[in-house]
């Protein structure tokens, strides 16, 4: 054996004359190899002017003194070129290019495409850190297809934890979307990194859109971003109000973090709703309200409950001041149940928008009113066959205004302590009409039964004598067309 079997260097043999030139060969090999960087691997014909122990190279198609010589190391030693073939696995650093080569047996390429697998840190052009494993400081990312598809994937533990791609200002977030939190997929914004605004999500059982509430735009040229889609009901769904509750809740479950504070809020939040043919119900907590509350309406044909305690409707009191207790907006149908409402100063406890509709459910008591107990104006109606109890007098406990329809059948009507009327049990005028059939009044009344006007008219179906049938001690009047019958 004359070589070495790495890096081919000569040996110096036995009885050897001239043994410094077999040394002074290994010696320039070694130099040529050791810690190899070359300078260039795109010349297939040797460079004019070489540096004293440049190397380089050899690309394919050598020429010249580097015919036949591709993918070698040529190295210009001593005036002439020497060549070193490549073992497997060998290194060489390019200098033109900044970039580490190994030689695979049959070429050179890049060192990097040997398997580092796995790599604890990362860092291009960037500090990998514990938590930012892999970093890249870049003008652009490219992630290309080997083959035909890309996929890029994102993967999380549990339900529960977050799997989103997050974009920054200043390493402060900015927006955010993916599976944050549940497996629902969403989209959020902050101008701020910490308040946070959900702008869309999407069901991951059904895939359903779901927008948050439009806000108020002064532009009508925005007028598409008020295109919001309602939640749409699948199952009848009940809203919870406590006293201990919170208006940013969500209202779905009845504990003072899930519970609205106000009935208000809860009102608004099915008012925002598609119902479809499906329920909802506001279940109100005990306790006293003095804020007035305006029902504006629903969309969807099921039926839409304002439910308190039937059993002691003390407990759930709406006491306002120089203010209605509940207002029903134009179109708007609604039920009330368990419940007191009551007015001082001024203001209805109910008050009936044009077309809407009331129906009073069970445990109702309607205490004093400084207007009247229902007041209904023009083409709406009130119905209830459910007992209710009045327990403070009012202006009036019923006054209609207009093409307005009241019918009250088969239940009773408790008067409790006495209640008086400044006005009249009933007031009817321009068109109203009031039914009420198989009704009994338990207990007494003061003041007028009732003054029907411009051919409004009152139907007891016969039960009783007018002047003794309806609540009060003084005799009902009709003018200008209306009747009693």
């Amino acid at each position: 054996m004359d070589q070495s079997e790495n890096l081919q260097l000569p040996y110096i043999m036995p009885s050897q004359a001239q043994k410094h030139v077999t040394h002074n060969e290994a010696i320039r090999a070694l130099d040529a190899l050791v810690q190899l960087a070359v300078i260039d691997r795109d010349l297939s014909a040797p460079p004019g002017s070489p540096a004293d122990g440049a190397r380089y190279l050899v690309a394919s198609g050598g020429s010249s003194a580097w015919s036949g010589k591709d993918g070698q190391v040529a190295a210009w030693q001593d005036g002439a070129w020497a060549f070193l073939q490549p073992r497997t696995g060998w290194l060489a650093w390019l200098v033109d290019e900044a970039r580490l080569l190994r030689f695979d047996g049959a070429a050179w390429g890049d060192a990097a495409v040997s398997s580092v697998n796995p790599a604890p840190l990362i860092g291009v052009n960037a500090t990998a850190d514990a938590t930012n494993r892999l970093a890249v400081k870049s003008p652009a990312s490219l992630f290309d297809h080997a083959g035909d598809s890309h996929r890029m994937k994102i993967n999380k533990a549990a339900a529960g934890d977050t799997a989103a791609m997050l974009f920054q200002t200043g390493y402060s977030g900015r927006a955010e979307f993916g599976l944050t939190g549940d497996d629902n997929w969403h989209v959020k914004v902050s101008p701020d990194g910490s308040i946070w605004t959900e702008a869309l999500r999407v069901d991951a059982s059904t895939g359903r859109i779901t927008l948050p509430p439009a806000l108020a735009l002064g532009d009508d040229n925005q007028l598409v971003a008020r295109m919001h889609i309602r939640e749409r009901l699948a199952a009848n769904r009940t809203y919870y109000v406590r006293s201990d509750g919170s208006d940013s809740n969500n209202g779905l479950a009845n504990t003072s973090g899930g519970a609205f504070l106000t009935a208000q809020k809860a009102l608004d939040a099915v008012s925002a709703l598609d119902c479809s043919i499906y329920d909802a119900t506001i279940q109100l907590g005990a306790g006293t309200r003095t804020a007035a509350m305006t029902w504006r309406g629903h969309v969807g044909s099921g039926t839409v409950t304002l439910l308190g305690d039937t059993t002691t409707p003390a407990n759930v009191l709406f006491s306002t001041t120089s203010a209605t207790c509940l207002t029903l907006a134009p179109f708007s149908r609604l039920t009330i149940s368990g419940m007191k409402l009551q007015t001082t100063t001024g203001g209805d406890c109910v008050r009936l928008s044009p077309f809407s509709q009331l129906r009073i459910g069970a445990g109702i008591n309607f205490g004093p009113c400084a207007g009247a107990h229902i007041a209904c104006y023009h083409g709406n109606v009130a119905n209830t066959d459910n007992a209710y109890t009045i327990s403070g007098g009012a202006m009036r406990h019923l006054s209609l205004i207009g093409a307005c329809f009241v019918e009250y059948a088969s239940f009773t009507l408790t008067l409790s302590g006495t209640p008086a009327w400044s006005n009249a049990f009933i007031y009817a005028t321009s068109g109203a009409q009031v039914t009420m059939q198989s009704v009994t009044m338990s207990g007494a009344a003061t003041g007028k039964r009732y003054e029907l006007t411009f051919n409004a008219g009152l139907n007891s179906f016969g039960a009783g004598s007018a002047s003794t049938y309806f609540p009060g001690n003084a005799n009902g009047t009709t003018a200008s067309g209306a009747q009693q019958g």
